[in-house]
């Protein structure tokens, strides 16, 4: 079986680490393992299927000999995607970077395969609502014309990265406690307030759009 050369972006995030987690499950052939990140993740050791990796600062420069980049989101996709195509890695990219991009097939395996064929060194995934949504819609929409479909979601916590997680973990333990939880990540860090996420949930995900549909909405319309 070919081996190939594989790099993670973003290796220290809750995303990152599930890559690693698949990786592992599903017994990936990787044979060289490059794990990146922010300079001030820089340096971390990560063991991984009983070997110890250093996290390395993302440059331009880190995709030499790499033959598959897996970014795990966030601004970093737009800075570096194009050095580790030039570099001669296919990107397979989990931020909304791309998505809307025409030139980027935006693919999920079970529904639409096939576009993967017509990537230029760059694959985007939907968002998690959107693929979920997907896989139910698609063997439906085989059978049928779909007119009109009504969602509801109700996403973890995980989705605001770390520093949500450790902040709904603090704010349990305060509660419990006795203690007023504090506020300061959740809906987003653009909000000029912050509500508790323990023992709650937030009706809003991301900004209110002119149409009075989220972000987070409104990807799902889009990216379907």
């Amino acid at each position: 079986m070919k081996k190939y050369n594989v790099a993670i972006l973003g290796a220290t995030g809750a995303v990152g680490q599930e890559f690693l987690r698949l990786i592992e499950e599903r017994n990936f052939p990787f044979a060289e393992l490059k794990l990146l990140a922010s300079k001030r993740s820089a340096g971390k050791i990560i063991n991984f299927m009983g070997k110890d990796y250093t996290v390395e600062e993302a440059t331009d420069a880190s995709f030499e000999g790499v033959q598959i980049a897996l970014f795990a989101g966030g601004a970093a996709s737009k800075q570096f995607a194009p050095a580790a195509v030039k570099a001669g890695a296919v990107v397979i990219d989990n931020s909304s970077a791309f998505r809307m991009d025409p030139e980027v097939p935006l693919v999920v395996p079970e529904v639409n395969p096939e576009a993967i064929k017509e990537h230029k060194g760059i694959i985007a995934n939907p968002n998690c609502s959107t693929i979920i949504m997907m896989m139910a819609v698609k063997p439906l929409r085989d059978l049928s014309k779909i007119k009109r479909i009504v969602v509801s979601t109700y996403q973890a916590v995980s989705g605001g990265g770390k520093e949500a997680m450790a902040e709904l973990e603090q704010q349990v333990d305060d509660i419990v406690a006795g203690k007023e939880p504090v506020a300061n990540i959740l809906p987003g860090a653009k909000f000029p307030k912050h509500y508790q996420i323990a023992f709650n949930l937030i009706p809003q995900i991301d900004v209110f759009y002119d149409n009075l549909y989220t972000k987070e909405e409104m990807k799902m319309v889009n990216e379907t």
